[in-house]
This record gives structure tokens, C-alpha cells and sequence, in this order.
């Protein structure tokens, strides 16, 4: 036993050397697709089911941004937090539809999580690609504006998730750049002003361009 003890931190001390934090943002062009809306409870709004077309608009202001910290516990293994500003917002078929003058995401569907990441160096030279995963929630700026009604408000308002694939080229110890493909899913339940809630799942699929800062 006192040998095991012994030969431990020697053993420890490779997995401690590659140990690092990364910082990362990024931009990129983001889409959804359309998704079921439903409105109930609300004494302004009647009950309704619609089918919404979702714009990304995604260099519009706000823009379509990201930022996350990573710790890398080794060469291949690392856990971090991340902010996604997403954006959707209903295209002019869904708002002549349903009279809505405005119903949209769009100073972010914010979706924050918790990541864990593996990358693969070496496997392809230069870049090194990796993948991640996340779960966290979903905190939208809800806003729907409508005769009788008026909601603009950051809420949490569900579950969120999301996968990201993507390749990384080192510039330097300490600089690199990225490009990745990220999808994310949540499910928002909002309240209303009116009194009312609405719900909707969301999906959106990006390709991100980033930079990162290691120390």
C-alpha cells in the first residue's frame, strides 16, 4: 500500500501537466426550422395551434454570437459552460397567419450549458477535431406583440441541449482558430403579459467560425 501511494503523484503528474483553460467566442450564420406554437390560458388571446416559420437572421443586430470556457483535465477530455445567442424570428407567412405584429427570440434564444468535450489530436495533422455535448436551459428574450397584448422579457423557460462537431488549428502555444457545426434543442414555455403562456420547441443549426485563448 505504501508503495501505491508512493508511485500515485508520478502517476498523476502527465494527466496534470496537459491540464489547461481555454476561452472561446465565435460568430457564425444560424437557422431553425418551422415548429409547432401553442398559445392557451390567455384572456386577451384566444386559444390557438400554428405551425411557425422560423428566420435566423443571424448578422442582423443583435448578432448570432457564442462564448464558452473550457477546462481540458487532460489531452483529450474537458468540461466547461458556454452561452449561445441564438435568434428566430417568425417569418411574414406565420405573423399574416396569426395577426401577430411580432413574434420572436430575437435578443436571444439564449442557451446556456453545462459541456463535455473530446478531442482527438493528431488525428488529422495540423487539426485537431472534436466533439462536444451540453445540457442547460433555455433563457429567450420572449416577444409577441399583438393589439390587446404586449411581451418583452428575458425568462427561463426550459430545457435546452446541444452537440457540436468541429476542427481546431493551432497558431500558436496559445492562439487558435475553429469552425464547427452546432445544433441545439429547447423546449420554452413562456409566460405571457396577458396572462396566457405559449410553448414551443426549438432546433437551430449553426456553422460557427471562432478564435480561442489557452493559458
Amino acid at each position: 500500500m505504501l508503495r501505491v501511494l508512493a508511485i500515485a503523484p508520478v502517476l498523476l503528474m502527465p494527466a496534470a501537466a496537459h491540464a489547461e483553460w481555454e476561452i472561446s467566442v465565435y460568430g457564425g450564420v444560424q437557422s431553425s426550422p418551422h415548429s409547432s406554437v401553442s398559445i392557451r390560458g390567455d384572456d386577451v388571446l384566444e386559444d390557438r395551434d400554428f405551425r411557425a416559420g422560423w428566420e435566423g437572421r443571424s448578422l442582423d443586430t443583435p448578432p448570432y454570437y457564442g462564448i464558452r470556457a473550457t477546462y481540458w483535465v487532460s489531452d483529450i477530455w474537458g468540461i466547461g459552460v458556454e452561452h449561445n445567442h441564438a435568434k428566430v424570428y417568425a417569418d411574414d407567412a406565420t405573423l399574416d397567419e396569426t395577426g401577430f405584429e411580432r413574434l420572436e427570440f430575437s435578443d436571444g434564444i439564449n442557451i446556456e450549458t453545462v459541456n463535455v468535450w473530446r478531442r482527438f489530436p493528431g488525428a488529422f495533422g495540423p487539426v485537431t477535431p472534436y466533439l462536444g455535448a451540453g445540457l442547460g436551459i433555455s433563457v429567450p428574450n420572449v416577444e409577441l406583440t399583438d393589439e390587446g397584448t404586449r411581451t418583452f422579457e428575458y425568462q427561463v423557460t426550459g430545457p435546452a441541449m446541444a452537440l457540436v462537431a468541429g476542427g481546431r488549428y493551432d497558431l500558436d502555444e496559445t492562439w487558435s482558430i475553429f469552425g464547427e457545426y452546432k445544433f441545439t434543442y429547447s423546449q420554452n414555455e413562456a409566460e405571457l403579459d396577458s396572462g396566457g403562456t405559449l410553448r414551443t420547441d426549438i432546433v437551430t443549426n449553426a456553422l460557427n467560425i471562432g478564435v480561442s485563448y489557452r493559458f
